[in-house]
Order: C-alpha cells, then sequence, then structure tokens
C-alpha cells in the first residue's frame, strides 16, 4: 500500500542557518555537508562570512545562539542588507541524530527555508542603548548595596549596632557617625548627638550601641567600602544623566496641565533610594500617554524599567494576552493525550518580569490595596509564589491596557471583576446547598450557624 507522502513548500529559498557559537560561527546555505563553512568572530571573519552568503545569493539568515555572542554578527549582517532572525533553542532542538554544530547548522537552514522559524523579539538600536545603561544602573545598585552590607558587617564586628540602632546606616544619620568615626571620634555620647532629631530612639539607646572595640583591620575595611560605596553612587548619578538626556531626545513634548504636574510632583516626593534622580513621572506620562503611578506599588525603579526594556515595542504585542506570555507570567501548559502534564510558568529572567513581581509582592505586603484579594486568593490555594506570578501577570495586561488603549487606571474595574468572582462562587454555594436535599430544619440549623455572633 502506498504511503501519502506530505512535502512541504519551500518558503524562503534563499536562506541560511548560523549555528552562533562563542569562537567559531558554523554557516549552512543548503541542505550540502560540503557546502557548510566555519568562521571565526573577528570583524574580518564576519566579512568573509558576509562575502561567502553573498556568493550563493543569500538574502534571509536565521540563527541560533545564547548568551550576547549573537549581536555583532547580527548587527553586521543587518547592516548588509540581510534579513536576520534569532530563533530560541528550543525551535531548533529537535534535531535527528547526533547533535554537532554542522548538523544544527543544516537544520536551522531547513527549518527557516520551510518557513517554521519565528523570530524573537528584538529592540530597536535606541532601546538596545536604553536597555544597555539601565543594566549597568542595576549593576551598580547591587554594588551599592554590596558594599552597605559590608560596612555594616565591619561595623558589627567591632560591636557597634549602628543597624539595630538605625534602620539605614547609609542614610544621613548613619553616614554622619561613620565618618565621624573614620575620623577618630569614639566618644559614644558626641557619636549620637549627630543623628537626625526624627529618629525614634533616644541618643541614650544609640549611645549604647556605639560602644565597641575598635580594631585596625576593621576600619581600614569600613573607611575602603565607603569610598567604594560613594564611588558607585557618583557613577549612578552620571548614569542617571545619560539616561535623562537619551529619554528627553526619544520621548514625545506631550502637554501637561498644572494638576497633573501637581500630581508628578507628589510622585517625586514619595522616591525611595536609588530611584532615578529625575521626573521619570512626568517622563513616562509624556513617553506612554498614561499616568502608571495610579497603579498603587509602582515603584520609579519599575517605570524606568519599561522605558528603557520596552518603550514603544510593546505596539508589537496585538493582545495583553500574547504580551504576558512573552513576558512568561502564564503558564506554559504542557498537553498530551488531552491531559494537562504540566502548567508551570516557563523559565527566564525576563527583566521586566522580575521587576512586576517585585510589584506584586509588594502588593502581597499592603494592608489596603485593589488586587489584594486576589493576590490573597491565590495565595491561599497555591502559594505565595504563585500569587507573586499571578498577580504580575495580571499587572502587566493591566499596563498593556493602559497604553496601547490610552485607558487610565480604574479600580472600579477591579473591584467589578472581584464582585462579579464572588457572585460566581455565591452560585456555586447555592447549587451545592440546593444539591445536598436539605430539609427545612437542617437549612433553618445552617442558617443559624452562617448569621454574625452577637
Amino acid at each position: 500500500m502506498e504511503k501519502n507522502m506530505i512535502s512541504l513548500q519551500i518558503v524562503n529559498p534563499r536562506a541560511a542557518g548560523i549555528d552562533v557559537g562563542s569562537t567559531m560561527h558554523v554557516v549552512a546555505v543548503d541542505q550540502n555537508v560540503d557546502n557548510v563553512r566555519s568562521f571565526g568572530v573577528y570583524t574580518k571573519d564576519h566579512n568573509k562570512m558576509i562575502e561567502y552568503l553573498h556568493s550563493h545569493d543569500i538574502t534571509t539568515v536565521a540563527m541560533e545562539s545564547t548568551g550576547s555572542y549573537w549581536q555583532t554578527l547580527f548587527s553586521s549582517l543587518q547592516r548588509f542588507g540581510f534579513e536576520v532572525i534569532l530563533v530560541s533553542g528550543n525551535q531548533t532542538k529537535n534535531v535527528k541524530g547526533k547533535k554537532t554544530d554542522v548538523i544544527d547548522a543544516i537544520w536551522i537552514q531547513k527549518l527557516h527555508s520551510l518557513g517554521l522559524l519565528s523570530g524573537s523579539c528584538l529592540p530597536n538600536d535606541i532601546m538596545q542603548e536604553l536597555r544597555t545603561y539601565f543594566n549597568h544602573r542595576q549593576h551598580l545598585i547591587e554594588q551599592i548595596a554590596r558594599y552597605a552590607l559590608k560596612m555594616q558587617k565591619s561595623l558589627r564586628l567591632m560591636n557597634v549596632r549602628l543597624d539595630v540602632a538605625l534602620r539605614d546606616i547609609t542614610g544621613r544619620s548613619g553616614m554622619n557617625i561613620i565618618e565621624a568615626i573614620l575620623v577618630g571620634k569614639r566618644d559614644p555620647k558626641y557619636l549620637s548627638s549627630l543623628v537626625d532629631i526624627r529618629i525614634k530612639k533616644t541618643k541614650e539607646e544609640i549611645a549604647d550601641s556605639l560602644e565597641g572595640t575598635w580594631r585596625s583591620e576593621l576600619l581600614f575595611e569600613l573607611k575602603a567600602c565607603l569610598d567604594l560605596y560613594h564611588y558607585f553612587n557618583k557613577s549612578l548619578g552620571e548614569c542617571d544623566d545619560v539616561i535623562e538626556r537619551l529619554l528627553i531626545q526619544y520621548t514625545p513634548d506631550r502637554p501637561i496641565t498644572k494638576e497633573q504636574e501637581k500630581r508628578f510632583k507628589s510622585y517625586n516626593r514619595k522616591k525611595t533610594k536609588n530611584a532615578p534622580s529625575f521626573n521619570i513621572a512626568k517622563m513616562a506620562y509624556q513617553f506612554f500617554r498614561t499616568d502608571l503611578f495610579a497603579i498603587s506599588g509602582v515603584s520609579h525603579n519599575t517605570v524606568l524599567c519599561l522605558m528603557t526594556n520596552l518603550g514603544d515595542d510593546i505596539y508589537k504585542f496585538p493582545t495583553a494576552k500574547s504580551f504576558a506570555s512573552w513576558l512568561g507570567l502564564v503558564p506554559n501548559n504542557k498537553v498530551s493525550g488531552g491531559r494537562i502534564l504540566s502548567s508551570r510558568v516557563r523559565k527566564g529572567k525576563n527583566t521586566i518580569a522580575i521587576a512586576l513581581r517585585h510589584v506584586a509582592n509588594s502588593i502581597g505586603n499592603q494592608k489596603d490595596h485593589d488586587l489584594l484579594p486576589f493576590f490573597k486568593r491565590i495565595a491561599f490555594k497555591k502559594g505565595r509564589v504563585a500569587a507573586v506570578t499571578a498577580t504580575a501577570r495580571k499587572i502587566a495586561i493591566i499596563i498593556w491596557n493602559m497604553i496601547i488603549k490610552s485607558e487610565q487606571y480604574s479600580s472600579q474595574r477591579i473591584s467589578a471583576d472581584q464582585e462579579k468572582f464572588r457572585l460566581k462562587r455565591l452560585n456555586q454555594v447555592q447549587k451545592n446547598i440546593h444539591n445536598l436535599n436539605l430539609s427545612q430544619q437542617e437549612f433553618a440549623k445552617l442558617i443559624q450557624c452562617c448569621l454574625p455572633q452577637t
């Protein structure tokens, strides 16, 4: 009996596949192993690769890579007129036979010629520049936190428990005391007099925490950490200046009313430590045409992350669900035989998703928030980690609607959703009571138990 063979149509006849590596790039221009070539990673090797692709009339290229090894080659190919897509390893991992770089390149070329590969969502040149500045800014914040902890450790080993007396040793009062210690001041009463008058603890309590054993090696470490702490803070300010200048060029100059200007100033007064030094609230409104700070829990760093890592690329997502899926905040259902085998959220380190998870976690710690009932409901069913992810997904959908549809944040809509869920649960309770076929006495007893006790 003859078997029906299904042949796939060639969609990209002039396609090439590149398996990108750290020290070598393998290029396949067709399914012939003899035509597979390997090139180095230097600029002259990129030029040789481009000449080789031109000699085979290649017009479109698919490249599979991990890390950041693809970026320079990607830019070079685009500069010379090639249509280039970057694909993840999940799309190309099911290669038949022994897995080698040559076979991988041929497999990538075959899939791309058949039109079976979809490119990753990549930022434009301006967003790439902003993203680089933001990532460097995050690195500086990590270093600042690291040396603040090292200063705290040095003081603790000398039994100077400034961390117990003050909530933040890097605040104004803490810095005054540390600098006085490093210039030779040791009197606890004098050191306690340097704190701000708004500190809740008494001067006597603070003086008691400042009696320690002054060890020379720990004082040296404390001074070195303080110098590095100031250095990274200065670098953070310089980085903010660069980001501000670039955002001013990229952000459209939209008119702002006096009422909005007043509201943006109130947002700036609520800045946390390491927040951007410029007026991010006003700039974000002009950038996205909506007030993202209306969502309680959204910080200045979160909005800066959205502006520098997403920008206008949010318009590439046709629906809010596709945006949440790109962030990796939706269940990755694996179905076989009509059964869901797994629904875990796929792994990934999307910077925006991490920022939204921080917002969701802060919502879970608040006493009163529009999304707090939703957070508690998910946390009761599946735990806090799942609640953070689910709430982050809901925030992502809210942000997508606010930006794409130019909507303002409405707590009434969230309240309406919660009321809809409550009515749904009420209908379920009514059905359950009906299915139990309760007698009149049993029903009266049930009503009596549900009434509030006086």
